[in-house]
C-alpha cells in the first residue's frame, strides 16, 4: 500500500506542479485551510509529498462522506486548493509481482 501511495503521490506532484502555473487559485494561511476542511467537510490528511521549491502537496479526505481535496502549501505558509471531488476510497492494492 505504501508503494501505491508513493506512486499516487508522485503522479499528483506532477499535476500539482502543472497546476501551480494557474493564476486563479483559492489560497489562505495553512491553518485556516486545514481547519475549514476538517470542520466543513470532515476531511483529514491522508497523503503528503514534497514538490519542487519546498512546496508540500497533501491530500485530505473523508471516508464518511467520500469528499477529497488536494492542497499545495508554499514555503511561506500559504496553502492553495488545487482540486477537490467525491468518491474517495482508501486502496490497499497488491503490487504486480515484478515490481
Amino acid at each position: 500500500m505504501k508503494k501505491t501511495l508513493f506512486k499516487m503521490t508522485m503522479g499528483l506532484s506532477i499535476m500539482v506542479l502543472a497546476a501551480q502555473q494557474v493564476q486563479a487559485r483559492t489560497c489562505a494561511p495553512r491553518e485556516d485551510v486545514v481547519k475549514r476542511l476538517a470542520e466543513t467537510y470532515g476531511e483529514t490528511r491522508k497523503v503528503i509529498g514534497i514538490a519542487r521549491q519546498g512546496a508540500v502537496m497533501e491530500v485530505y479526505a473523508s471516508a464518511a462522506s467520500g469528499s477529497w481535496t488536494i492542497t499545495v502549501t508554499l514555503p511561506d505558509g500559504v496553502t492553495c486548493l488545487i482540486a477537490s471531488g467525491q468518491s474517495y476510497e482508501d486502496m490497499a492494492e497488491a503490487l504486480p509481482p515484478n515490481i
